[in-house]
C-alpha cells in the first residue's frame, strides 16, 4: 500500500446506536478503522472495535511501588540516618520498629505518585498534553455527532460501506489534509 494514494475517509453518525451497528458491521467485513470520534464515552465500543486491554493499570503499580519505596526511603533517612531523635522517650532503634508510624506517609505517598504520574503518562500518550495539536478532525464530534476514520486506497468501497450502514455524511480527505469529495446522504 502507498502512502501517496492513501486517503482518510471520514463516516458520521447521528447516534451511538448506529454507530455500534456501523462498527460491527465494518469489521465483519474485515475491514481496519484507525479511529472513532464520540462526544462521551460508547459503552462496548472498545470490544466491537477489537482494542487490547490497556497497560495503564500495569505501569500505575509501578508508579505506586515507586511511591512506596521513595516513602521508605524518605522515612529511614530523615528519622533514622540524617536527623535521629529521641521523641517520648521511644529512640529511632530502627525503621522496621518505627514503621507503622510511617504507614499513612506510605500511603500517601504511594497514591500521589500513582494518581500523578498515570495523569502525566495518560495525557502524554494520547497526545493531549499543553500545546498539543488538536486530533479532532470534527468538532461536532465534541458535541453530538459520532465519527469512523478509515484510511484506505479504495476510497469508493468505504465511502459505499459508509452510506450502507446508515452515516449521515461522508468526507474523503487526501494526503495533505484537503478536502476531496463530500458525499451527504438524506436520512
Amino acid at each position: 500500500m502507498s502512502i501517496t494514494n492513501t486517503k482518510i475517509v471520514y463516516g458520521l453518525y447521528g447516534d451511538d446506536d448506529d454507530l455500534m451497528k456501523a462498527v460491527k458491521s465494518i469489521r465483519k467485513q474485515g475491514i481496519t478503522i484507525d479511529e472513532v470520534y464520540t462526544p462521551f464515552p460508547v459503552h462496548h465500543l472498545d470490544k466491537a472495535l477489537g482494542l487490547k486491554k490497556t497497560r495503564i493499570s500495569d505501569i500505575g503499580f509501578f508508579y505506586g511501588l515507586f511511591g512506596t519505596t521513595l516513602a521508605a526511603t524518605m522515612t529511614w533517612f530523615i528519622m533514622n540516618h540524617d536527623w535521629a531523635q529521641d521523641i517520648g522517650g521511644k529512640p529511632a532503634f530502627s525503621w522496621g520498629q518505627n514503621m507503622p508510624a510511617f504507614v499513612p506517609i506510605m500511603f500517601e505517598l504511594t497514591v500521589f505518585c500513582a494518581a500523578h504520574f498515570m495523569s502525566w503518562t495518560y495525557l502524554f500518550r494520547n497526545k493531549l498534553y499543553p500545546g498539543a495539536a488538536p486530533q479532532n478532525p470534527d468538532p461536532r464530534t465534541t458535541d453530538d455527532k459520532f465519527m469512523i476514520e478509515i484510511h484506505t486506497t479504495d476510497v469508493e468501497k468505504i465511502k459505499n460501506v459508509f452510506i450502507e450502514t446508515g452515516a449521515e455524511e461522508v468526507t474523503v480527505k487526501g494526503d495533505y489534509g484537503q478536502v476531496n469529495n463530500l458525499v451527504q446522504e438524506e436520512a
